[in-house]
């Protein structure tokens, strides 16, 4: 990490205040922090080393890279070290007006917009002589406007994935300041892409090693998806004939279209074979014609999925589809980033859940799926988040029972204790007092072996935990409500309930 002029302007005075006005990079404004608890998505250290008269804070991460935060909201990345970033804001004034400034823009658009924007500085102060000195003191080269507009879009474009900023307590992230940078679908189809040219060309390792790894096959079909070739029938067999190995995915209905657009009645025999797989793959493909089809009925069934399920364009997909392979692919950080903004524009418009044709009601499965993808990344308080708020929208009394358990064994999980204890006792006011019909059978279903369960484990992490008497109160909740099962929805909690009980005595006794 590059850091010599952050060091001269701490020791010279001069120099500090120079940085601070007119240029506003203020030291002294460290000392007071941001104007919100924050913390990077992707985790490490943020020192606040500076911050301006908006409220905005220069922030140094782990790798030495300086984060720029803004009060409302907005955070990107304007230097690899922070002598970068001072040259930056030394160099260019009023770099937030040029966040959208490209190379590409030409020269003469890039000096007319500084010029513009430094000649109203200079209506009110001066500039350029303190620009001068600061420079020379500190070491820093006459860069053009041009080279500096250069350097601030390439340190911003590196903002994501690893340098997403977080409101530390309610876990949304902020705007991207700058260019958004390319569409999620880009990186993860990168290498499916470079595998399916690969295939293309012949090379017969790769025709081995791509059909043999799952993760490489889905992702050259997918690339297959959105770039077909009339030569790509045979590869397209082969990657069908292997993904049947992982049973129903999509990347096999995938494979099936894609060979069945071919129209070649001879490929009947080998997509029929894939639907016998198992009954999950002839649940999935059902519908396909029999043997003795037409080359047109052929044709028009992959036609018909094709366009109801895949079509041409990547950015119809899922989004889901994409953070799935990018997860796969070890772009943890990439896929956290972009599911974390898929929630924070749920929170902003709930009405994204309605249905069309209903819109009095919601849809809102997609929360419990970001919970879950979230509980899998290893995110526990963006999982709480997203189930938090998918058990405060569930309607029916047996949904808000099971979302509330689920979000009571997220919260143990997470050590937040206490709030888990408070959505157990919500899980049994559903129990009391449903509304409803949907839980007249919870005694007799998995539904209440779960909340049995957690309500047990709850009650061994409170002792572990040093709160006896709160894990006494669960205990006894938990017992009335094993009472109340039938005997094969109690079975396999017994033993959990036996040494729950031990537990808790035997505490209680030291206790007392």
């Amino acid at each position: 990490m590059t850091d010599h002029a952050l060091r001269l302007l701490r020791k010279d005075r001069r120099l500090a205040e120079l940085a601070a006005f007119p240029f506003d990079f203020d030291l002294d404004r460290a000392a007071h922090g941001h104007v919100e608890e924050v913390r990077l998505a992707a985790g490490g250290p943020l020192e606040t080393v500076a911050g301006d008269d908006t409220g905005g804070t220069y922030f140094v991460c782990a790798d030495g890279s300086v984060l720029y935060a803004d009060s409302e909201g907005a955070a990107g990345i304007i230097g690899s070290t922070v002598d970068e970033a001072l040259e930056l804001v030394i160099g260019l004034p009023g770099w937030r007006g040029y966040t959208r400034l490209s190379p590409d823009d030409g020269e003469e658009k890039i000096l007319a917009c500084v010029a513009e924007t430094e000649d109203e500085i200079r209506e009110h102060y001066g500039i350029d002589e303190e620009r001068a000195e600061l420079r020379a003191a500190l070491g820093f080269p006459n860069r053009s406007p041009v080279e500096l507009v250069g350097r601030l879009r390439a340190a911003l474009l590196r903002t994501e994935p690893d340098f997403v900023l977080l409101n530390a307590d309610e876990g949304c992230a902020y705007d991207r300041i700058g260019p958004a940078g390319p569409p999620l679908w880009e990186p993860v189809l990168a290498a499916g892409r470079a595998d399916l040219a690969r295939l293309r060309e012949g090379d017969r390792t790769a025709w081995r090693e791509v059909a043999e790894d799952p993760v490489r096959r889905r992702v050259t079909l997918r690339a297959a998806q959105f770039d077909r070739a009339e030569g790509d029938l045979e590869l397209l067999r082969h990657l069908l004939r292997h993904e049947t190995r992982s049973s129903m995915t999509d990347e096999l209905r995938l494979a099936a279209v894609l060979v069945g657009l071919g129209g070649d009645t001879g490929d009947l025999p080998l997509l029929l074979e894939v639907r016998e797989t198992d009954f999950d793959t002839a649940c999935g493909l059902g519908g396909m014609p029999e043997p003795g089809a037409s080359a047109d009925e052929l044709q028009l069934w992959a036609r018909a999925l094709d366009e109801s399920m895949f079509g041409t364009d990547p950015s119809d997909e899922l989004v889901s589809t994409w953070t799935d392979m990018a997860r796969d692919q070890g772009m943890t950080e990439l896929a956290r980033v972009t599911l974390i903004r898929e929630l924070d524009h749920i929170f902003m418009d709930q009405s994204r859940l309605r249905r069309p044709e209903a819109p009095c009601s919601l849809v809102t499965a997609s929360l419990s799926g970001l919970a879950r993808d979230f509980e899998e990344l290893g995110d526990l308080p963006q999982a709480l988040r997203a189930q938090r708020l998918y058990a405060a929208l569930q309607e029916r009394a047996r949904d808000r029972a099971s979302a509330w358990r689920t979000l009571a064994r997220l919260e143990r999980a997470a050590g937040r204790l206490p709030q888990a204890a408070a959505s157990l006792a919500a899980v049994r006011d559903a129990l009391v007092a449903p509304g409803d019909n949907s839980l007249r059978h919870w005694q007799q279903v998995n539904l209440g072996r779960f909340i049995v369960e957690e309500h047990y484990r709850l009650a061994l992490a409170l002792v572990d935990a040093g709160c006896p008497e709160e894990a006494r109160a669960l205990l006894m909740a938990a017992d009335g409500i094993l009472g109340e099962l039938s005997e094969d929805a109690a079975s396999g909690i017994r033993e959990l309930a036996e040494r729950t009980v031990a537990k808790v005595r035997e505490v209680i006794r030291e206790v007392d």
